[in-house]
């Protein structure tokens, strides 16, 4: 058996789809960490899902809790904003589930109605979902956490994943804010950084995303991820910098 674990904050906009593709498990549990949109009144229609609110303590961290709290040792880790496709589904009902094996899904991003397939971080896209939870867990870190899989097998799943992260501009600037504050907070004291670091990863970020990933390729969404690729990394050094010379 498999419990399927959700980390929310304000994603009723985003949520029903998400539930809906996981009818068919017999358990989804819902870990929220302050809605105050319709969030939990949404994951209230769907009679497998379980909610429980604690306070976020940066992602990985967060994501361990939810682990603890599910009935199965089998975990599907989903974010508010993925659907699982039909195919997908079906995939993971078919496996023969191994202890010492991480399962890996294709995650496919989407902006603007667009299959983005290009742009740094957002094509390819492989993310490691699936585990069992007396054998691996979540890293400790606040952002870009993932599921440790050292010493253990990986399999690779073929159906997609659907993602979409940023529905309006206004998604990019909270979740900028919100990155760029948890990387300062996660890097303080282990990494270094000055205005001119900023600056320098800040063009990187473009080049890479924009040349080197092809974002060229994906019109005006091409140029507005590489664009907040490029904005998003000056802010997470400028925080950075800003917080190794702030006294505590």
């Amino acid at each position: 058996m498999i419990s399927v674990t959700i980390l929310t904050k304000n994603c009723g906009q985003t949520l029903s789809a998400t539930l809906e593709s996981l009818r068919d498990f017999p358990e989804v549990l819902l870990l929220d960490t302050g809605s105050t949109d319709n969030t939990l009144q949404v994951a209230k229609t769907f009679p497998n899902v379980t909610i429980h609110q604690k306070e976020f303590i940066g992602f990985g961290p967060t994501h361990n809790i939810a682990t603890s709290l599910a009935k199965n040792d089998w975990i599907l880790s989903i974010d508010s904003d993925e659907v699982l496709s039909e195919e997908l589904i079906r995939e993971i009902q078919a496996l023969s589930l191994c202890k010492d094996t991480v399962y890996s899904l294709q995650r496919h991003n989407y902006y603007n109605g667009k299959h983005i397939r290009w742009c740094g971080g957002w094509h390819p896209d492989p993310v490691v979902r699936l585990y069992h939870r007396q054998h691996t867990r979540f890293s400790d870190d606040a952002v870009h956490e993932k599921v440790l899989t050292q010493g253990l097998k990986l399999k690779t799943l073929i159906s997609p994943l659907f993602h979409t992260p940023y529905r309006e501009m206004g998604d990019f600037l909270s979740k900028m804010q919100t990155y760029s504050t948890l990387f300062a907070q996660q890097h303080k004291g282990h990494k270094k950084a000055s205005l001119f670091s900023a600056i320098y990863h800040s063009l990187y970020a473009f080049f890479k995303s924009y040349v080197l990933k092809r974002g060229f390729l994906g019109g005006k969404e091409g140029f507005i991820i590489s664009v907040y690729n490029s904005h998003t990394t000056f802010y997470k050094y400028v925080k950075l910098w800003e917080a190794q010379n702030t006294r505590d």
